[in-house]
């Protein structure tokens, strides 16, 4: 039965949307910023506002891209007189785990063990100025347990560990048995004029120039309804172009307690208040017209539960109060609010077919200016990272980043000890920056550090590589709970994937298997271990996802 469920979904999940690039998209996306290096996308794309929209010849040319020299955003003044886009493909994503939980930027997917089912369906209307987008989601997980954070600690090592649980929403399992729900997904309903569109989205979006994950927003989490008011492409002023993006939204927390051992969760786990946090976002970014293929911007969010908020216009709009604690007020704390703001540049080169770019974020007011110069490694977390196309008969295509979000050693200076404070992602009274438990930015883990490295021959939409990934899990737990034992040793996950991207005519087809193997596994150790040798449980597990994307359109 399961398996014919699955196969149903195959069948008829699909994703009728004539014009939005999908935030994220694990080939098409990747294709678009390849083709910027190669000189066949404008410059002024900064890649740091996603999703983008395409018309249908747009959406269409990316399946033949050997035959366009040039690409842009936003639709003709013909194709804005269309009234109606007919529908251009179809989509659906089935993904597995074995042993424990791995992977992020899945969207609607969430951590699961077991076999895991995403299905899309949708149109897009567009009359004069007004859009309307319809494209739910449906995701069906099968859910199964696996062996999460033991229950051989001792209670100081639960306190450290339920600090993070307490102060985020980051449960290890989503419910106890097989899970789905139905979501908008995709939708929106919008005005556009020129440049610009305002209206309501549950798009996922993305904010930042980062390829595998962001600081902010990406396509980590199930997306949340919003009010927009944003650039569709970018706008030219006499100083060069300018993308941005205001939002309002509502978030939820997940509801559910962290630990699969119930004992634990009844005894350390702070409840959830059952309230949604209102979330007010802001992120411009700027392309100096004398610089082109350079960018820099500022990405800003505040939330706080609604019950907390007051009424006035500053209260609604919070991204726009000072930066400085000084001027702020240090009164805010009282009323539950968390910013996290970051600053990234992104370079691209296409003499060398090449691009570079950093992401630096800070989730805490800094005093005033001074204290914020002097002290920039406090409540920081940072993301870097390159590209490049090299040609040698074939292309080859090579890209890495980096992400860390660990407290740095400014920990040992400005609290006692290793404790250190929260971690990226997480606050005392907003919990964690997330939408029903999941990252809305971030997704290896709390305070989890990752590093990835791709290198694969392309050609057109085809691709055939190997994926390099070390990932240590949640190091600010790590030291704050064993800081200094030293038979203990970090947690970290070494992997290898095997990527393949192949077009057959209108379809595409994407797959990935990665092998990940384990070290010190959730911070226990095998009976063997010794004061001098501590060898950690060494676990193996399984993570594959499976992509088919149809287009219809000839």
């Amino acid at each position: 039965m399961k398996l014919l469920f699955l196969f149903s979904l195959l069948v008829i999940g699909f994703q009728l949307n004539a014009q939005t690039l999908q935030s994220g998209d694990p080939v098409l996306e990747e294709a678009f910023r390849r083709w910027q290096l190669e000189g066949k996308v404008s410059k002024n794309i900064s890649f740091a506002l996603r999703p983008f929209e395409l018309s249908p010849d747009q959406w269409n040319s990316f399946f033949h891209l050997n035959q366009s020299d040039t690409f842009s955003l936003g639709l003709s003044k013909t194709e804005q007189r269309k009234s109606f886009n007919v529908p251009t493909y179809f989509r659906q994503k089935v993904a597995i785990n074995t042993g424990k939980p791995y992977g992020w930027g899945n969207g609607a997917m969430v951590p699961n063990v077991g076999i895991q089912s995403y299905s899309q369906i949708g149109f897009s209307l567009k009359a004069s100025i007004l859009r309307i987008q319809f494209s739910p989601e449906f995701v069906w997980t099968q859910n199964k347990p696996y062996q999460g954070f033991g229950d051989g600690f001792d209670a100081r090592v639960y306190r450290a560990k339920y600090r993070y649980w307490s102060f985020g929403d980051y449960p290890e399992r989503y419910g106890d048995g097989s899970t789905s729900f139905f979501w908008w997904g995709q939708s929106k309903i919008t005005i556009q004029a020129g440049a610009f569109e305002t209206g309501l989205s549950t798009e996922n979006i993305w904010w930042g120039p980062g390829q595998f994950s962001a600081l902010t927003f990406s396509n980590n989490a199930r997306s949340f309804p919003h009010f927009t008011l944003n650039t569709r492409r970018p706008a030219k002023t006499f100083l060069g172009t300018f993308e941005a993006q205001l939002l309002v939204g509502k978030i939820e927390d997940s509801g559910i307690a962290p630990s699969q051992i119930q004992a634990l969760n009844d005894e350390y786990f702070a409840p959830f208040s059952g309230d949604f946090k209102y979330l007010n976002a802001l992120t411009i970014t700027y392309q100096p017209k004398w610089i082109p293929g350079f960018f820099v911007g500022v990405n800003r969010t505040h939330q706080q539960y609604n019950s907390q908020r007051g009424n006035d216009f500053i209260d609604y709009f919070p991204v726009l109060e000072p930066f400085q604690k000084s001027v702020y007020g240090f009164d805010k704390d009282d009323e539950g609010r968390d910013q996290q703001v970051t600053f990234f540049g992104r370079a691209v080169i296409p003499s060398a077919k090449a691009e570079v770019y950093f992401e630096y974020g800070r989730r805490d007011h800094a005093f005033n200016w001074r204290e914020a110069t002097l002290n920039p490694e406090h409540a920081r977390a940072y993301l870097l990272g390159f590209q490049k196309l090299f040609h040698f008969g074939k292309t080859y295509q090579v890209r890495a980043e980096m992400l860390n979000q660990q407290e740095s050693i400014n920990r040992t200076i400005r609290y006692a000890g290793l404790g250190g404070s929260y971690t990226w992602h997480t606050h005392g009274q907003a919990r964690g920056f997330t939408n029903f438990g999941e990252a809305l930015g971030t997704g290896p883990g709390v305070g989890s550090n990752v590093q990835t490295l791709e290198i694969s021959q392309v050609d057109g939409l085809n691709k055939r590589g190997i994926l390099l990934e070390r990932l240590a899990n949640n190091q600010d737990f790590f030291y704050r709970a064993f800081g200094r034992n030293p038979e203990k040793k970090p947690w970290i996950d070494f992997s290898l994937g095997l990527l393949w991207d192949q077009q057959f005519n209108r379809l595409i087809l994407s797959g990935k298997a990665q092998f990940i193997r384990s070290i010190n596994y959730q911070w226990e150790s095998e009976d063997i271990s010794t004061t001098d040798y501590p060898n950690g449980q060494k676990k193996f597990a399984f993570f594959g996802n499976f992509h088919l994307t149809y287009n219809l359109k000839k």
